[in-house]
């Protein structure tokens, strides 16, 4: 299965924990070889996160995860993937926040230039089954 980039931004170190405005659940779709796919991650307060990734393919869902955690450095964001589908392959990324709201935001991956957009959900939201999306 191709590798996937990390496409939310996740949760804080746990010393800026407090003023988080990225913890919580983010949903998106995109990716720079496949417009269709999609994420959910779920950040927490102590700088961990979970990222489903889901691609469709006939109808079919191709799942995907991704564990880790993150720093934030101004606008620039390092996230640490630690595991793939449980299975260790560290790897780093750097994403620039091009654009953050209270419900919304925007940031591009630094070693391609793509622009990832996600927008933020409650506690009760589902990945999309992919007969809606492909």
């Amino acid at each position: 299965m191709k590798r996937f980039f990390l496409c939310a931004l996740l949760s804080v170190t746990p010393a800026q924990a407090a003023d988080s405005w990225l913890v919580g659940r983010w949903f998106g779709s995109g990716q720079p070889d496949d417009r269709s796919q999609m994420w959910l991650e779920n950040g927490t307060a102590d700088g961990k996160f979970h990222v489903l990734h889901r691609a469709c393919r006939q109808g079919q869902a191709f799942d995907s995860t991704q564990d880790g955690t993150w720093s934030l450095k101004g606008d620039m964001l390092t996230v640490r993937i630690a595991r793939v589908d449980g299975v260790p392959e560290p790897r780093t990324d750097v994403y620039r926040i091009l654009k953050h709201e209270a419900r919304t935001q925007s940031y591009r991956y630094e070693a391609t230039g793509f622009v990832y957009n996600s927008r933020k959900v409650d506690a009760k939201f589902v990945m999309p089954p992919c007969d809606f999306s492909s």
